[in-house]
């Protein structure tokens, strides 16, 4: 990746914002609440009775289940688009930058598979073989860095500012395109000359006919990644740094506009595809749920600075700072060998008493591994200090 005649050396450092230079409490927010929608769908997919599915709660629970993905995906985008910030404000060089990033990406793209790996191994013999290889959402959450690597890489000016806007341009024009290639990628042009493991990459077909809704393919879902990239970098903008409460504004009006905009396209009555599903393929319902994401972007931020988030103490928060490890752990107790409960085969009452269990223990292990990684920096710097006592002259 090497272009010399662009070194990001060559950018400017600026002084860091409050944003840059801290934790962002609001996207820990909105992290664990997805990781509350996860858990509570999770638990009533996998325990409840036949019976008991038939009821408002489950309908909704679901509903609310569709919400986890779209957001760790945005947040993703969000995430790195901070993390590519702080390095241009440090002049790390371009090429050091999308090594990092990219490599970051894969190694959760190789979590990904490993975690496949567990599920089949703890699965064996009732899971079936093919499930090694089916696409889910970390797949999909490495793959999405490793093309934001890529894209910021090719973005990256001598000038911040041009390297900023043109990674917004380009994250919204990708994300554009990741939704209007959906729809014929699912059904009339579909790749079906691929072996089914790459074909599963591109509409999530895995060893069926046709595409299954549950699975985490490119398309649609790297929209998500890519739409969280340009609001990311919006944050970073002249205009954000110098009021961010008007930067949040408008991000919440954004995501008002796309949902109306969204209903507007899906009544008009003109169509682009021969073949349209709203609620599995349609560019007007990926846009309808990005603008939710904008939206709760803007409600999570407002509930970090104006409300109750950082009173005290925030399991909401706590979670989100651990992700991906109570996913990777919750999901054996929810839906593998060891699950605490017996599956469909539960009550309302008991179920939810089982996820109150899979929250109180997630959040220990949250907590854990917190303290855990806090203790692990405070050894390292006491050594650091030690070893420049050692290195001062008597």
């Amino acid at each position: 990746m090497g272009d010399k005649t662009q070194g990001q050396a060559a950018i400017k450092p600026v002084a860091p914002t409050s944003m840059a230079s801290q934790r962002l409490a609001y996207i820990d927010w909105m992290r664990g609440l997805a990781c509350l929608l996860m858990f509570q769908t999770h638990c009533y997919d996998s325990w409840l009775s036949p019976e008991a599915r038939s009821g408002a709660l489950y309908h909704w629970s679901q509903l609310l289940g569709t919400a986890p993905a779209p957001i760790f995906l945005f947040l993703c985008g969000v995430s790195f688009a901070l993390v590519t910030e702080r390095l241009w404000e440090k002049g790390t060089e371009r090429d050091v930058i999308a090594r990092q990033t990219i490599w970051r990406g894969f190694e959760i793209y190789l979590a990904g598979v490993l975690f496949r790996v567990q599920e089949y191994v703890l699965g064996y013999p009732k899971a079936p073989w093919t499930d090694l290889l089916r696409v889910d959402v970390l797949n999909i959450l490495g793959i999405a860095m490793m093309l934001m690597g890529l894209v910021c890489w090719l973005a990256t000016s001598q000038r911040l500012a041009v390297s900023r806007r043109t990674s917004i341009f380009s994250a919204i024009v990708l994300a554009t395109v990741a939704a209007m290639v959906t729809p014929v990628l699912y059904t009339t042009h579909r790749l079906q000359f691929l072996p089914w493991p790459i074909e599963s990459y591109i509409d999530g077909v895995h060893t069926f006919n046709a595409p299954q809704p549950w699975l985490f393919p490119i398309f649609p879902w790297i929209a998500f990644a890519f739409a969280g990239l340009a609001a990311g970098f919006f944050l970073f903008t002249e205009f954000a740094q110098r009021d961010e409460r008007i930067a949040f504004v408008l991000i919440g009006a954004a995501g008002v506009l796309s949902c109306a905009l969204a209903i507007v396209f899906d009544k008009a009555p003109v169509s682009l595809y021969a073949v349209y599903d709203y609620w599995h393929t349609s560019p007007q319902f990926l846009l309808l749920r990005t603008g939710i994401m904008l939206l709760i972007m803007f409600a999570s931020y407002a509930w970090c600075q104006w409300g109750l988030a950082q009173s005290g103490f925030s399991p909401t928060i706590q979670l989100g700072k651990t992700s991906l490890l109570v996913y990777w752990v919750h999901i054996e107790f929810v839906y593998g060998r060891l699950s605490i409960l017996p599956k469909r085969q539960c009550s309302i009452g008991k179920a939810t008493l089982g996820l109150g269990g899979i929250f109180v223990a997630m959040l220990i292990l949250s907590i854990l591994r917190t303290n855990w990684k806090q203790r692990k920096r405070e050894s390292a710097r006491a050594v650091s200090a030690i070893a420049q006592q050692v290195k001062q002259p008597a």
